[in-house]
């Protein structure tokens, strides 16, 4: 990786997004030696313009940035770090230092809702409704959706089979809730197959 330090005065932005989900967390700078140390030790380090040093991400409250992938732009001016965080990225407590954003997938959203369903027993919702009739019934539920899928599959009309999958994916991520599981947990493992 060769990045031009040169251009942008010996420092150079670097993005950070969640390895998993591409929310978007922060937006630091490195010079070379804090890239380095990045490297090194696996860990998202900066440069400190206001305190003019190094800082690791984290050193302070513990919440630290594990490196999953580094990227450079086209121009090899700008990094791109792909990161596990360990916690809250802002200073203020929040997962990013943007707050909610698009960049959040749709079943991230989805999969927040639901859990919101639940934990605050919401009483005229069906989520909830579900969830507090036990871990048989929803997987009961999930098996039935995904019977329908493959029936639907077997035809040729592609908006009842569409409709199908989405309610297969909305009951497994009610399953995946009352097993304390989430959806980046299953993302995980598929990403350590990727065979395609």
């Amino acid at each position: 990786m060769k990045v031009d330090f040169n251009k942008t005065g010996g420092l150079v932005p670097v993005i950070v997004q969640n390895y998993l989900s591409s929310k978007v967390l922060m937006l630091g700078y490195m010079n070379n030696e804090a890239l380095e140390k990045t490297v090194d030790q696996g860990l998202v380090t900066f440069f400190s313009r206001s305190k003019n040093r190094l800082w690791t991400k984290g050193e302070t409250s513990g919440n630290f940035l594990k490196v999953k992938e580094i990227k450079t732009d086209c121009d090899n001016d700008t990094l791109l770090i792909l990161a596990e965080p360990s916690g809250s990225t802002c200073h203020t407590g929040d997962e990013s230092c943007f707050g909610d954003q698009s960049a959040k997938g749709f079943l991230y959203k989805l999969e927040e809702k639901i859990r919101s369903r639940i934990d605050e027993n919401s009483e005229n919702s069906y989520t909830n409704n579900l969830y507090k009739k036990g871990i048989n019934k929803i997987a009961q539920k999930v098996g039935e959706e995904a019977v329908e899928l493959v029936i639907e599959a077997k035809d040729n009309n592609i908006e009842l089979f569409k409709n199908e999958a989405a309610d297969l994916l909305y009951h497994l991520l009610i399953l995946l809730k009352a097993k304390n599981i989430k959806l980046e947990d299953i993302e995980e493992i598929l990403r350590t197959r990727d065979r395609c």
